[in-house]
């Protein structure tokens, strides 16, 4: 996924990822008992010495005795997972203990949604993936975990990003500026496709009305962030995430900010104050979704920009940032699947990837 100089998201790190049991059939067991047991034949020689209304209670006593046994047999049966399963962890395993604590954290946001994941116990693995993209973002500090999963949790109630990436933006705004590329042949990525989310700076005509309007920007923002994200698919992820340090997580995205024909000689206070605002709300509110973020078509006398960039976002983040000159280097990278300008074998933009609805 992509963003400005901005989404340097503390989250984004490495990869995610993402299993139960058949119930006894219950009723045909019950089925069976019923047509074996006979009330006339349970009856001993005793029966015979019964008024007709004692063996009308012994009757009803035993036709009712299966469905009892039944109903507390149903009572006492767990009704069994499906899906993916997260490896077992130790009790004091940061992850245990996170999946053991979460539900008070969904309680006080009054929210349980993130990336269109619902955090339930009902779903263990998905909400495992989850929760361990919030502990890798924090290199496994359960407590800085929880703080950000809390505040991540009351933004998405307050912000709805999902509906922000459903809404209609002013096309003379933000035409041609944000698209979600789904990429396949990525050379050393061990997932057979990936998604890429590309900034057009450039596209960018006129800075006040882009800009101006910080709110709505944000919304635009995060929209596109959100459209991205979505497009991992986390929800059908079956392959568990490796704990900080202990391997890649496949699912993140890669992000392209392309600078072509945008002045770096003065920096518009405007963009400024979007690009902090924005690097601030997708950094605290997406862990762990960015794999690799490309700037390009950056003048070689301005690589000390980004330096300047590393300097104030997560030392993890700035591992993953690579500065390109040209456009075309791009297919070096990210391999044919990106578009002819950017050195690949695809149309373009405009034509094979997915923006936000525009009017």
């Amino acid at each position: 996924m992509a963003t400005k100089p901005e989404e340097t998201n503390t989250a984004p790190a490495e990869g995610a990822g993402l299993e139960k049991q058949p119930e006894p059939n219950l009723m045909a067991e019950s089925a069976e008992k019923k047509e074996d047991r006979d009330p006339v034949e349970s009856a001993s020689a005793g029966v015979a010495s019964l008024s007709v209304q004692d063996k009308r209670d012994e009757e009803k006593k035993a036709e009712e005795a299966p469905s009892a046994k039944v109903n507390a047999a149903e009572a006492n049966t767990v009704t069994p997972t499906t899906g993916p399963v997260w490896p077992e962890t130790a009790p004091d395993h940061p992850l245990t203990k996170f999946y053991d604590e979460f539900e008070a954290l969904v309680s006080e946001a009054s929210h349980k949604e993130v990336y269109g994941i619902e955090l339930t116990k009902s779903d263990p693995f998905h909400t495992k993936l989850i929760l361990q993209k919030f502990l890798r973002a924090n290199q496994g500090d359960l407590e800085k975990a929880k703080k950000q999963l809390l505040d991540t949790l009351v933004w998405r109630r307050e912000f709805d990003p999902i509906k922000a990436a459903g809404e209609t933006f002013d096309k003379s705004k933000f035409a041609g500026l944000g698209y979600v590329l789904e990429l396949e042949g990525v050379p050393e990525s061990p997932n057979k496709k990936d998604i890429a989310t590309f900034n057009i700076y450039g596209a960018v005509k006129d800075n006040k009305a882009t800009f101006g309007d910080l709110e709505g920007f944000l919304r635009w923002r995060v929209g596109l962030m959100e459209k991205s994200v979505r497009a991992l698919s986390l929800s059908t992820a079956t392959t568990p995430i490796p704990n900080f340090g202990e391997g890649p997580d496949p699912y993140q995205g890669f992000q392209i900010h392309d600078y072509l024909q945008v002045s770096f000689l003065r920096r518009d206070p405007l963009v400024k104050a979007a690009t902090n605002k924005t690097i601030e709300l997708l950094g605290r509110h997406y862990p762990e979704t960015l794999s690799r973020k490309f700037f390009v078509n950056v003048p070689v006398v301005m690589g000390w920009v980004f330096q300047a960039v590393k300097m104030v976002v997560a030392k993890e983040t700035t591992k993953k940032f690579t500065v390109l000159s040209y456009g075309n280097q791009l297919a070096g990278e990210l391999g044919p699947g990106v578009p002819r300008t950017y050195g690949g074998e695809k149309a373009e933009l405009d034509d094979v990837a997915e923006g936000m609805t525009l009017v």
